[in-house]
């Protein structure tokens, strides 16, 4: 609900949207607005107080023995049923409508016997709506004030029949305490309410934004993975594809057993190149029931720095110049470590075959104390190959995977040119300290003597 601290909220505002058959109901009819709504309001008031009138006048008034002349029945009617038409302005203009209906009241109680306390409907309605649309200290301050107006009120007119002054006083001073207060009260209970709802309701939908654009990073982050993965395998296995297969181009005429063995050696590396594929994307396959890796044959682990021998030995195959160089003591690296120093190994082969080809290519893999390098060098060959030429998805795998565990990639030509792509992990302390206490475990209780 809207609020002011005025008497003015927006004119012929629409209604806030609810969920109800009675409000169906009106916007069916074409009550769609606020004053629209609160017209219908006034016209159901003002027929259920002539109803209310019409019984205290015929049983009420005879049970207590109260005698109303037609005149104070006349004016009494036409102020009470006057004082419910006020209801059509109590959104659109809350404290207009109010002072219309306490005015109104006001003509009510000099118009009623002094020992007959009549409080309208619409008072409640007009304070309540205050209370819901006002600040709460404001609106009790307002609807406070209409308090002691009807007691005045209500004292005067039994001054002037010359009947008693407490019980008027008293019923008065009560029923505007309820009327009045009560009514405001209330009002801000809901307006508290209905706020507190609202704000549940925009948090909701704020968790939901925040978890949808949560997904859709991770969905865009494993789409990069799955597209690095994808590049990795295709590019390396393709590319030996490519280059065995003019082999045997050239030999199915000149040495047709030859052509065979290349042919049956396509035939392999494509399998393998399906199973990779296979690997990469039975990831994305949630299976249920899985009980975890192991499940499947292609669920094994992606390989690491301890393929490397197979994959130069893959490149050796294809007729590329390829020597491994291992320096220092193995370390166990992380499963995610492992898997991206044997994939930059793989790009740089690939991108060595496509940009240098026939180049020498050496790798070197050195374990230190304190990081592990992956050294890839092939010497230029013919014509310079331009920095250019090597931007490409794999050097953005590359970085990419570099940044994912930590590591730091450099790429480049160094001074003797060529191509030089070099990849370093640093080895954590505690890492260190773990491979200490393997190597150099702690002696069993007998061996203290």
């Amino acid at each position: 609900m809207p609020t002011t601290d005025g008497d003015t909220v927006l004119d012929d505002a629409p209604v806030p949207p609810r969920v109800g058959r009675l409000d169906a109901l009106l916007t069916r009819i074409g009550l769609t607005s606020v004053l629209a709504r609160d017209s219908l309001l006034a016209v159901l008031v003002l027929l259920v107080t002539l109803g209310l009138l019409l019984m205290l006048f015929r049983t009420a008034l005879e049970a207590e023995d109260l005698v109303v002349t037609s005149t104070q029945s006349m004016v009494l009617t036409v102020a009470a049923c006057a004082q419910a038409l006020p209801l059509a302005l109590r959104r659109v203009r809350p404290l207009l409508c109010l002072g219309l209906v306490v005015a109104f009241q006001v003509v009510v109680i000099a118009a009623s016997p002094p020992e007959l306390s009549v409080s309208g409907i619409p008072v409640a309605i007009a304070a309540y709506t205050v209370g819901t649309l006002v600040p709460a200290r404001r609106a009790l301050a307002i609807t406070g004030m209409a308090v002691p107006l009807g007691v005045v009120v209500a004292g005067t007119s039994a001054l002037v029949s010359g009947g008693s002054l407490l019980v008027p006083l008293v019923n008065h001073l009560a029923a505007g305490i309820v009327v009045y207060l009560v009514s405001a009260l209330i009002g801000g209970a809901v307006a508290t309410r209905r706020n507190y709802i609202e704000l549940l309701r925009l948090r909701a939908a704020e968790l939901q934004r925040t978890q949808q654009a949560t997904t859709r990073a991770a969905i865009f982050a494993e789409r990069s993975r799955m597209a690095r993965e994808l590049h990795d395998v295709a590019a390396h296995h393709l590319s030996g594809l490519v280059v065995q297969a003019a082999a045997v181009e050239r030999q199915i005429d000149s040495d047709p057993e030859a052509a065979k063995k290349g042919t049956a050696w396509i035939r392999g590396q494509g399998k393998e190149t399906l199973d990779s594929l296979r690997l990469i994307v039975g990831v994305l396959r949630e299976r249920p029931g899985s009980g975890g890796p192991g499940d499947d044959a292609h669920d094994a682990p992606p390989p690491g720095l301890g393929a490397l021998d197979g994959l130069v030995r893959t490149a050796r195959a294809l007729g590329d110049t390829v020597d491994l160089v291992r320096e220092g003591p193995p370390r166990d690296l992380a499963p995610i470590a492992d898997a991206a120093f044997y994939r930059v190994a793989q790009e740089s082969l690939s991108n060595a075959r496509q940009h240098a080809p026939g180049a020498p290519v050496r790798i070197t893999v050195r374990f230190t104390e304190r990081e592990v390098s992956l050294g890839v060098v092939n010497p230029p060959v013919g014509a310079q190959v331009t920095t250019s030429a090597r931007q490409g998805m794999g050097l953005v795998g590359m970085r990419e995977r570099a940044q994912l565990v930590g590591a730091t990639l450099t790429t480049g030509a160094p001074p003797s040119g060529g191509w030089r792509v070099l990849l370093t992990l640093p080895l954590h302390h505690e890492h260190q300290k773990h491979h200490e206490r393997q190597e150099h475990p702690m002696p069993t209780e007998g061996e203290h003597g």
